[in-house]
């Protein structure tokens, strides 16, 4: 019979220990907890050699299995170059000892719909990764008094009821490196292009804090779209975080795609994060990188929807630690959430499952918390740290319009701006169909290039002053000269913003087009027109003043000369173009 006070350890295995052995195993067990214990035996055929030994929630493994383990997880530790791989392999193995050592094991209590509840392991961390006996990996997202619940990153069916968790002393991370440009892959890293393996430079935990105030720096360089509409009014600076907005399939993808393709020979890594789209949505999207050759410089990251809620819930965190190793090495990413609307419903279902309470429309409390931690990762480092930047455009899906729902409202306070795009402008024809009124960019301003912000002058009051005249001129149908010259103008600044995708636009096209249109340059050219007087425009101006468009391309400058040659060249090309017009038509 055993005392009170003491304690019982269970000791597995293949064959039963000699008494010799029982009475330094209970030494050890004295010297380790300073108690007494009684040593009970189990028999394990399972184990071929060796034996375990169980304290409460730790393990001491002392079987092959356990020791082939360790030696495993110390060769894994291992970084060695091409050169030194071999010699480092053997004297690894050469010196090696097993560790006498405990690790903490759990059972399973239940486990279903991607959530398993584990027992016994007291010292787990949120975050951290555990190793299911089936091979299945997870991470801890809920602690309680007496268990914790874990999300699953593989197939659930494979993890029964009472089977062992062991912790791996590890966060959640990713592979990284730069052979993972040109390819796609799922959240956790592993491609899914059918390009074969990557070869990783080194791992990344998924979640990691944001850059503090000391090493940032402020936003001053643009990141071109090469949309007209965006440059021109709501400029996205480098280090910048600006929200694009809007209902579905209004063009919010095609704006992120574009602003993808405008960076072809700009140095600068782009990585698109698809979370819960349709796998033909992202293949499209894939295409079309491919086509522009814009794939070469970019990363896609997919976690479709026919993906688990654990996988869709951490695929952005990945995407931003691949763009954090390059920003890091000093280079300037962008980086597109794809839309982190899904990206909030991913959460509040494991949430949900994980019982936690619900909240406002039954997301949790901390789902703010779920997107600043994001989002504040993008930053423009100071040169101390290497003068690298990432510039974060996420993505959120709104219902008819409506901007003051939760998740919207949580995001747009956390960024540095929105672009929001209106559904009747979308039906209107207008593409990109950017409401200049609750659009704004509370950064890019500093960033603007000189020429830019010098071209652009007036456009939002004039196309500000035009929307409200066409809310109150509707109603009246006799107008006054002045009134309708300036109905006709606005319309044809909307019609000069359109712009059809996929075909975005240099700095000097844009600082052309705003300093003719805003000197009312083209206020005769019929709105039905103005597409194809834009383009015959442009290639004008690239024969005649071909020195002008390098010069704002290379300096960023505009020049009040500059302005004036613009203008009358502009001004000769339309009576040009309107005495072949009258020509054509009498022939």
């Amino acid at each position: 019979m055993s005392n009170p006070g003491e304690r019982k350890a269970v000791l597995r295995g293949g064959t039963p220990p000699s008494e010799e052995n029982r009475k330094r195993l209970l030494d050890f067990l004295r010297q380790t907890y300073h108690q007494e214990f009684t040593l009970e035996w189990e028999q394990d055929d399972a184990l071929t050699g060796g034996f375990t030994l169980q304290v409460g929630t730790d393990v001491y493994d002392w079987s092959v299995e356990g020791r082939l383990r360790q030696f495993e997880e110390r060769m894994r530790q291992l970084k060695p170059s091409r050169e030194n791989l071999l010699p480092l392999i053997r004297e690894t193995m050469i010196n090696w000892t097993p560790e006498v050592s405990a690790q903490e094991v759990g059972q399973v209590l239940t486990v279903g719909d991607g959530i398993a509840t584990v027992a016994g392991l007291e010292h787990a961390v949120y975050g951290e990764i555990l190793l299911f006996s089936s091979g299945v990996k997870g991470m801890v997202q809920e602690l309680r008094e007496d268990e914790l619940g874990c999300i699953l990153f593989g197939d659930e069916e494979e993890i029964v009821q009472g089977s062992e968790v062991r912790r791996s002393g590890k966060m959640a991370g990713t592979p990284v490196g730069d052979a993972f440009l040109g390819r796609v892959v799922d959240a956790l890293g592993t491609p899914i292009d059918g390009k074969g393996e990557i070869a990783a430079k080194d791992y990344r935990p998924i979640e990691t804090p944001a850059p503090s105030i000391i090493d940032r720096q402020s936003v001053n360089r643009p990141i071109e779209t090469g949309i007209l509409s965006i440059d021109s009014m709501f400029p996205i600076g480098r280090g910048q975080r600006e929200l694009i907005i809007g209902d579905r399939q209004t063009g919010k993808t095609a704006i992120a795609l574009d602003t993808i393709l405008n960076q072809k020979g700009k140095d600068v890594i782009c990585i698109y994060v698809a979370i819960g789209q349709k796998a033909s949505s992202v293949a499209q999207v894939v295409q079309t990188l491919e086509k522009f050759g814009a794939l070469d410089y970019s990363v896609v990251v997919s976690a479709s929807a026919s993906d688990s809620a654990t996988l869709q819930y951490i695929a952005p965190y990945a995407g931003c630690a691949l763009g954090e190793y390059f920003m890091d090495k000093g280079r300037d990413v962008l980086i597109v959430y794809d839309d982190l609307s899904k990206h909030a419903i991913a959460y509040r279902a494991l949430s949900l499952l994980l019982e936690r309470s619900p909240g406002r429309e039954a997301y949790p409390g901390d789902v703010f918390y779920l997107h600043s931690r994001l989002l504040e990762r993008s930053a423009h480092l100071s040169q101390v740290r290497g003068g690298g930047s990432m510039t974060a455009l996420p993505i959120v899906e709104t219902q008819a319009g409506d901007v003051s729902a939760y998740i919207p409202t949580n995001i747009i306070s956390i960024t540095d701006g929105q672009i929001f795009l209106e559904s009747d402008l979308f039906f209107a024809g207008q593409r990109p169909a950017v409401n200049v009124g609750l659009s704004v960019s509370r950064v890019g301003g500093d960033a603007q290039t000189k020429a830019m912000k010098k071209a652009a002058g007036s456009l939002r009051l004039d196309l500000a002053q035009f929307r409200e005249m066409e809310v109150f001129t509707q109603f009246s149908s006799d107008l006054d000269e002045f009134t309708r010259k300036q109905l006709t103008y606005g319309q044809g600044l909307m019609r000069l913003l359109r712009q059809p995708q996929y075909h975005p636009m240099c700095q000097h096209q844009q600082v052309i087009l705003l300093v003719a249109a805003l000197s009312h340059a083209f206020q005769d050219i019929p709105v039905r027109q103005m597409d194809q007087f834009r383009k015959e425009f442009l290639d004008h101006m690239e024969k005649t003043a071909g020195a002008l468009c390098h010069g704002i391309d290379r300096t960023g400058q505009l020049t009040d000369q500059d302005i004036a040659s613009i203008q009358d060249l502009a001004r000769a090309f339309v009576k040009q173009y309107q005495s072949a017009g009258s020509a054509a038509a009498e022939e």
